[in-house]
């Protein structure tokens, strides 16, 4: 099965680093750990690699020239463009429940993608790692937040790219409220391959996107579920 296939190629590379090139300790080692690029590691990222990572990238620019444009209702040329949305229910308290779950990067599905560091604030400017466990290794990829959506009826944000990313693009994260009190969890992205192994294994690559979205839809809707249950909370 899949999970098996990545776990062999996962194996091979190991063995391949740890017989031929001598290196035991591969916990300590990244594969692309130069500026401008994603880092690949071997195991989970450890606190000192992602702070030299995310101090490589803070001054970076965006690796793009459309920052911004998840605000447009037109699809972004020369990128994939997706838009996905799932309900989450309807009154006050899911409202709440959904707003905190974005501000707390809940909708990242946590085993296999997240944000660090964990507690960043949902400001402007702000920039992160998002860690992701693709084919077996982990790839450490540079955001920095575009824009806060802070309204009424809205509540998000949209981060972009930096150089050291393995696509290009934006995504934005919203949640809103209509008229009738319902409330639903928005994405919306485009972005295109950047880095040379992304380009490469361009449908694994849009396989794991597709992959997230459904895995950010239910941590989204069992965060709310949870909220209710744990504050005793009648939702519809």
């Amino acid at each position: 099965n899949g999970v098996g296939w990545h776990r062999t190629v996962h194996r091979i590379v190991l063995f391949y680093f740890q017989k031929f090139l001598k290196i035991k300790n591969l916990n300590q080692i990244a594969v692309f750990s130069v500026k401008k690029q994603p880092m690949l590691t071997f195991f989970k990222p450890s606190a000192a690699q992602v702070e030299w990572f995310m101090q490589q990238e803070f001054d970076l620019p965006h690796s793009y020239p459309e920052v911004g444009h998840t605000r447009l209702d037109a699809a972004v040329q020369g990128y994939n463009n997706d838009f996905n949305f799932i309900e989450l229910g309807t009154g006050e308290a899911v409202w709440e429940a959904a707003k905190k779950a974005v501000r707390q990067w809940r909708m990242f599905p946590g085993d296999w993608a997240y944000v660090t560091p964990a507690d960043t604030p949902i400001e402007q400017g702000r920039v992160v790692a998002m860690a992701a466990r693709v084919l077996g290794f982990w790839w450490l990829n540079s955001c920095r937040i575009v824009y806060v959506l802070d309204e009424e009826h809205r509540f998000g944000f949209a981060y972009g790219t930096l150089p050291g990313h393995a696509e290009r693009g934006e995504e934005l994260f919203m949640v809103e409220k209509t008229a009738d009190g319902s409330v639903r969890y928005v994405l919306k992205a485009f972005s295109w391959p950047r880095h040379w192994a992304a380009r490469l294994a361009y449908p694994v690559a849009r396989a794991y996107q597709r992959k997230f979205v459904r895995e950010s839809k239910a941590a989204m809707l069992e965060y709310v579920q949870g909220f209710r249950q744990r504050h005793n909370t009648t939702m519809p």
